[in-house]
């Protein structure tokens, strides 16, 4: 006979689990988790992770796909029997993907070689089609994404009935956050924590979260984090293996005047940092949550006063399988994961990059 005790009975056991019609509709239902373990400065501030791994396709980017699936039928940019065609490194076109699925679109994903094997075999499962961009057609730093972005282009020219969201330039993409995210946030919190945490990415969340915190919260700072290497803090172009994060410029909807401070963050050290979630918080994450989680416990620092800091998770880790938590392909790439003490100290050492920086960058 089993006999339940307070510590051991779920604290949800009891509420009742809303039924809904469709996957879409349980978008933004997700918990949000405290960190407790991972470094010494949890003891002290409250850092919260909005697990948005926790929606139907394990990730954040559903939610733009959604709302702005629903936005082109609106505007008769989509009709039945059409086409979406999206340049994508996984998560959005996954989104669209499980968004064709449920309403009967065909779905074409431009990727390249750094898509990782589990994004393609979970792209094709939903039934996407992939049309992959070859090597050849990188940048100077190894990018791909103005290559996809133009081949996505191409494809939606000569497809009749098709649309390119085009995430990276769509200026809706902040829409869904704005709508949801940023309330989700809100009626968590009952009000608005003192930080807000944020991978830039195409600045979707970024732009619309950051939209309803400065208008209705403006004391919440927001934290912007990108990966080293990327285009759009002005800091130094080089290759990097991150996925979900980096760009190889500077994407429209990006407005580094929202920014009270911005992070850019290593592979090293993001990866770091996902293995150590893992191990010490019982999370396995996407491959930005590192970065953004670093960028939050360096922050953190900065404040003698308590804290409450609320860090988004873009996705899951289980599409990550093969790369961050593979110690195969980690020594293939030369990169190392930190232990304990060391990646405490490359904490302590992570600095904000200049503001004056990000801005004159976005200027220019």
């Amino acid at each position: 006979m089993v006999t339940y005790s307070p510590e051991l009975t779920l604290s949800t056991s009891l509420l009742k689990s809303p039924l809904f019609q469709t996957v879409t509709e349980a978008l933004g239902k997700v918990p949000i988790v405290r960190l407790n373990r991972i470094h010494p400065s949890c003891q002290h501030h409250h850092l919260y992770l909005k697990l948005e791994s926790c929606n139907p396709g394990g990730s954040i980017k559903e939610k733009n796909a959604a709302y702005l699936v629903n936005e082109a039928e609106k505007q008769g940019l989509l009709q039945a029997g059409g086409t979406i065609v999206e340049s994508s490194s996984g998560n959005f076109g996954i989104g669209l993907a499980i968004v064709g699925a449920i309403k009967g679109y065909r779905v074409m994903i431009v990727i390249d070689a750094k898509t990782p094997v589990t994004m393609r075999r979970m792209l094709t499962a939903y039934g996407a089609e992939l049309v992959e961009v070859p090597l050849s057609a990188a940048d100077a730093q190894g990018s791909m994404q103005v290559a996809r972005m133009t081949k996505a282009q191409e494809l939606a020219i000569n497809i009749p009935g098709s649309w390119y969201p085009c995430q990276h330039k769509n200026p809706s993409n902040t829409d869904a956050h704005e709508l949801w995210t940023a309330r989700e946030i809100e009626a968590a919190f009952g009000g608005a924590p003192d930080a807000i945490v944020i991978g830039v990415s195409t600045a979707g969340q970024l732009g619309g979260i950051s939209r309803y915190f400065k208008k209705y919260y403006p004391q919440t700072r927001i934290i912007g984090v990108d990966v080293a290497g990327s285009a759009i803090f002005g800091t130094p172009r080089h290759p990097y293996k991150m996925t979900g994060l980096g760009l190889s410029f500077v994407p429209p909807n990006f407005d580094p005047q929202v920014l009270d401070a911005a992070y850019s963050v290593d592979d090293g050290l993001a990866f770091s940092v996902c293995h150590a979630l893992a191990k010490q918080e019982g999370m396995l994450l996407g491959a930005s949550t590192g970065a953004i989680v670093a960028a939050a416990l360096a922050d953190v620092q900065r404040f003698t006063q308590p804290q409450t800091m609320l860090l988004l998770n873009p996705d899951r880790g289980d599409r990550y399988l093969e790369t961050v938590y593979n110690a195969d392909w980690l020594t293939a790439q030369n990169i190392h994961i930190l232990p304990s003490s060391d990646l405490m100290t490359a904490i302590s050492q992570l600095s904000p990059v200049s503001l004056d920086l990000v801005q004159s960058q976005v200027s220019c």
